[in-house]
């Protein structure tokens, strides 16, 4: 339920205004509802339809003040304050009149508060007893019209009884300026008035996305999560941060001694201030899930059934096959893959284990194949691998660009915040190669959409700057104090040439030269530019040219160092951007310092009593290719899932299936699990305490608010395998490895749990420079110094249509479904999205006879798979697009093992293919149909041996 307080006026921050509240002399911003006033002169005025986080509506009556002067009883919720004021909340002549409108309430509302799911924490209830309601003279109490209406149970995580609803508005209000969404209004008159989901529908048949934030503004119980229903309320919470994606919203896990009842958002979360998704929210339950593991298994082939074995057995087991492998073949014959849904203090642990026990650099992260580009993009042009602003900052951004992603499905929270601001006033420019929901939603459009050709960002990005350029756009006093001089007149003769024209890149790219051109003046000229980037700019062979391409047109415009502007990659898991910050690539130790620099190095050899390669060790890719040529034989993966997550499945199951020793260290038995012969169960987000850093470098708490169901956290894990090998790490708590990551590393100096927890969250840079953290970087100069402009040669994909192979396929994520789905396929958001299918254009699809529904053939040159049609014009003719989901559904089976030329992110976003109708599953899928069949017996064997 929401705490105090109450929609307010617009303020104006720079005059204040004293008023007298109930004889106390109170002072507050102009434009301070008094509603909100009256809370600092200690007075708490009823209140039924206000809250905090929504716009005053003044529908309830119930706040009524009297105002000296004036005539009437003015709602307090909409009425501002004014110098002089005289203003009482309280008197007989008001308690009469908000007793009247609470009875005529209660009249129209059932009275089983006994019974009631909201019973304890139902703000009518509360209300009711506030103004002294005692008897109730119109009707039957207890008894209404809606009564017997059907109740709505059609969502899986929350039920809409019309029977107890008051008609506050404040559902609807939350789904239209919280949200977004616009699923809900009010239908009917006078008594007859109801909430409904869009066309009078069911919740789960309308545009209701789930996102909770209707459940979390009703004040009775209207609308209900189910888990409170069947279960009651909570007795106690805990806070922490959602495990999904890089957003990082602050959750209250609502609890019965070590259940959880449910997940509210936390309202002074600084990166969703009490909002949240349907993920976040509600798809938590695969935590407790049946599937879960949690007892280690060995087996000596991956062939054998699994055998559960103790924890000391299983960490013995492993570190000695690790120990024997590395006498026979070498030091450089292991290595490990860190989470990036793992904790902070996990993530640092694991690549310590590598340098320090096993004594090479052999180790990567998934961020490896998602955002590595924008590591070295950011960091060669600006300094530092990271974005360069709050998500706050947008709602100070007049103009906002949006480049190869898609918020509301990736990263829903900041695009309800990005929406609200759209809904303001702010220009939008979207370039993706698909019609985006941000492109066309209720009360948005984009101003341009640049629907360009796959591959073909650094020809779009560099056009724009071309214009920028010729047109005389620039920041010239920005770029003279700011940025190096020759490199930025080396860019400008570049973009300068006419080959980088809008006009001479149109075949390229696809775009109309015209449309380039005025999204360029846009950027340049519309006020505050921001700029948000997912994987649709990073997975490219030029992912690294494009973030670059991206950072010299912040530059170039003065778009940098303040709010409402800035570079902002859009991460895609929750802690992607903490596993690189703790040095989770083989080139660099934690806080991005390369392991060839003699300082560095030597910093971390003395804290850790050993000696550390100097040299680089190998990345993932490279990792594979050395298990094929048979001298890369052992792999530690902690919560990563590459069969299904990296390009070219088969070539990763062919090099796993040659190594000697896979330990695989999850939730789940996932893809990747099928080749391993060591099991070490994983802990949930609930069962851990440690940190996240989301994607705006925002360091937040993760708090255990239940045991580990497999008896250890994964930081326990990896201690003790490091243990098993000789290196002694010896943590009680995960706080003392925050401890030792700030003793090592700058940006996080200042950085502790007791910090945390007092100030909720940090922004690094935290030391003694920023003791309470950054919120926006590069303000007064760039972290290298001067901005570096670079060159970005438009260079054309190897991966070519042909006669053979006339389509291009480009991949994505939708809001339901997380990643691989390893946990949100465990929950009912497979009710929203149950597989991943292949967008297809009407004019492609006629082409080929294939029709909405039919399964359809993909071949590549890589593989082929089969995936069910959806015809939709929201891609471009000779464009497909498909979602990665499932494991079944094969998508990196087709995907090729091209990549960017700096950092080896795969290109997952261009892929040539084909399409035919089909009545059957590739060859692919029925065997590793067949092969889940043959690991769920094996699986069977460890259960009854």
């Amino acid at each position: 339920m929401n705490d105090i307080d109450y929609g307010t006026p617009a303020v104006v921050a720079d005059r204040n205004v004293t008023l007298d509240i109930d004889g106390i002399a109170v002072t507050v911003p102009a434009g301070t509802s008094l509603m909100r006033a009256a809370v600092q002169a200690g007075a708490m005025i009823p209140k039924l339809c206000a809250t905090d986080s929504l716009e005053p509506f003044g529908s309830c009556r119930l706040c009524l003040v009297e105002i000296e002067g004036r005539r009437g009883y003015p709602s307090s919720c909409t009425t501002p304050a004014e110098a002089g004021m005289k203003v009482r909340t309280q008197s007989a002549k008001l308690a009469e009149l908000r007793r009247n409108v609470m009875e005529l309430y209660i009249s129209d509302h059932p009275l089983d508060c006994l019974t009631c799911a909201a019973n304890g924490n139902c703000e009518l209830q509360t209300m009711a007893g506030t103004v002294g309601l005692r008897e109730v003279r119109y009707g039957i109490a207890g008894t209404n019209h809606f009564t017997d209406a059907r109740k709505d149970e059609s969502n899986p995580y929350f039920t809409y009884d019309p029977g107890k609803c008051i008609v506050c508005n404040r559902c609807v209000r939350a789904c239209e300026e919280t949200q977004g969404t616009f699923a809900l209004t009010i239908s009917g008159r006078g008594f007859e008035s109801r909430v409904s989901a869009g066309q009078s529908e069911d919740f789960m048949d309308s545009e209701c996305v789930s996102c909770g934030a209707c459940v979390n503004a009703c004040p009775t119980a209207t609308l209900m999560e189910k888990t409170v229903i069947a279960k009651g309320q909570g007795e106690h919470s805990v806070t922490t941060t959602c495990a999904y994606c890089g957003v990082g919203c602050g959750f209250k896990a609502e609890m019965q001694g070590s259940e959880v009842v449910r997940m509210v958002p936390w309202k002074d979360g600084r990166a969703n201030e009490g909002h949240a998704c349907v993920k976040g929210r509600f798809a938590w339950g695969y935590a407790t899930h049946a599937d879960r593991i949690t007892k280690p298994m060995i087996r000596a082939k991956i062939s054998d059934p699994w055998r559960e074995v103790s924890w000391e057995e299983a960490i013995a087991h492993a570190a000695s096959e690790f120990r024997r492998i590395q006498d026979k073949h070498g030091r450089n014959s292991i290595g490990a893959l860190v989470s990036s849904r793992c904790t902070n203090e996990e993530d640092y642990l694991v690549q310590k284990l590598v340098r320090a026990a096993f004594g090479n650099n052999n180790v990567d992260t998934c961020a490896r194949v998602c955002h590595s580009p924008t590591g070295y993009g950011l960091k060669q042009t600006l300094g530092e691998s990271a974005g360069t602003q709050t998500f706050k900052s947008v709602e100070k951004a007049d103009v906002i660009m949006v480049v190869g992603a898609n918020p509301t499905d990736g990263h829903p929270v900041f695009a309800s915040r990005m929406k609200r601001r759209l809904r303001a006033g702010a220009k939008l420019i979207v370039l993706d190669p698909r019609e985006i929901d941000l492109v066309k939603s209720p009360h948005i459009r984009a101003d341009h959409h640049l629907k360009l050709r796959p591959g073909t960002n650094v020809a779009v990005l560099t056009a724009l700057a071309h214009v920028i350029v010729t047109e005389g756009l620039f920041n010239e006093r920005f770029i003279a104090e700011r940025c190096e001089k020759q490199a930025f007149a080396d860019w400008r003769e570049f973009v300068a040439r006419p080959a980088n024209s809008p006009e001479a890149l149109e075949a390229d790219s696809g775009v109309p030269a015209a449309e380039v051109r005025a999204a360029a003046r846009l950027y340049a000229t519309g006020g505050n530019a921001a700029i948000y980037y997912g994987l649709g700019v990073t997975e490219h062979s030029q992912g690294s040219t494009a973030v670059i391409a991206i950072a010299n047109l912040a530059m170039a415009t003065g778009n940098v160092g303040r709010e409402g502007v800035g570079v902002n990659p859009l991460r895609g898991q929750n802690n992607v951007q903490g596993s690189c910050d703790m040095g989770s690539f083989p080139h660099e130790l934690p806080g991005y310092r390369h392991v060839s620099d003699t300082i560095s190095r030597e910093l971390f050899e003395h804290a850790w009593n050993v000696s550390i390669q100097p040299e680089p060790g190998l990345r993932i890719p490279n990792m594979f290719e050395a298990a094929l040529d048979g001298s890369f034989r052992a792999l530690y993966c902690q919560g990563e899932d590459p069969v299904q997550s990296d390009p070219n499945t088969q070539h990763v199951q062919a090099a796993l299936a040659a190594m000697e020793c896979v330990v695989v260290q999850d939730l789940f038995l996932n893809e990747t699990a099928k080749f391993a012969h060591v099991f070490l169960p994983g802990s949930s987000f609930l069962e851990k305490d440690g940190t996240f850093t989301n994607a705006e470098r925002r360091i937040s708490r993760v708090r255990k608010v239940m045991p580990p169901l497999a008896g250890k956290a994964d930081w326990e894990v990896t201690m003790a395998l490091s243990n098993a090998l000789g290196y002694p790490m010896h943590y009680e708590h995960p706080s003392q490895i925050m401890d030792e990551i700030a003793r090592l590393t700058p940006t996080f100096a200042g950085v502790s749990f007791d910090k945390l927890d007092r100030l909720g969250s940090l922004q690094w840079p935290c030391n003694e420079h920023s003791p309470e953290g950054t919120p926006t970087m590069h303000v007064d100069g760039f972290v290298r110094g001067k901005g570096r402009f670079m060159i970005t040669q438009y260079v054309p994909t190897d991966e070519k249509v042909t006669r053979k192979f006339p389509l291009l396929l480009t991949t994505g994520r939708v809001l339901s479904q997380y990643n691989v789905g390893a946990q949100t396929r465990r929950t009912e958001n497979v009710r929203f999205y149950d597989e991943d299918k292949l967008e297809i254009h009407p004019h492609d699809a006629e082409e080929r006879g294939i029709r909405e529904g039919d399964w359809v053939g993909i071949q590549s040159r890589a593989g082929d798979t089969v995936l069910r049609a959806k015809v939709t014009t929201r891609v471009q003719p000779g464009v497909v697009y498909t979602t990665f989901h499932f494991p079944e559904s094969g998508a990196n089976v087709i995907t090729t093992d091209n990549s960017d030329w700096a950092t080896n992110c795969p290109e997952y976003k261009v892929t040539a293919v084909e399409l035919v109708r089909v009545d059957q599953p590739s060859e692919w899928q029925l065997r590793n149909a067949r092969e889940d069949r043959k690991q769920k017996r094996l699986l069977a064997g460890a259960a009854t041996a």
